[in-house]
């Protein structure tokens, strides 16, 4: 298949599909005579694998760790746990910042009333401290 059907059957940009190449996280493809990229259902399994990790904020350089990982599959999988729990902590933190976040939105929120006249905004008070 041409790129433009990897892409509408991956639904991943022809750019991305570039770019994976480029940065080694998906084979060469063969090129028709035309020098159009041929790609196979390995093609479209592997950009499937990328863009579930992409989705789980997995990076470049994990996903080719993670495809190397998948070439020697009778290896242990200790550097993947690591690797997931590094991520399951930094989402921790996130929420945390996160929620942190929202509290402070709400407490913004709440010192002002509707209606209110701008010299009297609680929200730009507060910003002002």
């Amino acid at each position: 298949m041409k790129i433009g059907e990897l892409s509408t059957k991956t639904g991943c940009s022809i750019q991305s599909i570039r770019f994976y190449e480029r940065n080694g996280l998906l084979k060469s493809p063969e090129r028709t005579e035309a020098n159009y990229r041929l790609y196979d259902e390995d093609s479209l399994r592997q950009i499937t694998f990328i863009k579930q990790c992409r989705s789980l904020d997995i990076s470049i350089a994990e996903i080719k760790e993670l495809i190397s990982n998948k070439q020697e599959p009778n290896e242990s999988c200790e550097s993947i746990n690591e690797m997931i729990d590094k991520h399951l902590i930094e989402v921790t933190n996130r929420i945390k910042v996160l929620t942190s976040l929202k509290s402070t939105l709400k407490e913004m929120k709440n010192s002002c009333r509707h209606n209110q006249k701008i010299k009297d905004c609680g929200v730009l008070r507060i910003l002002g401290e």
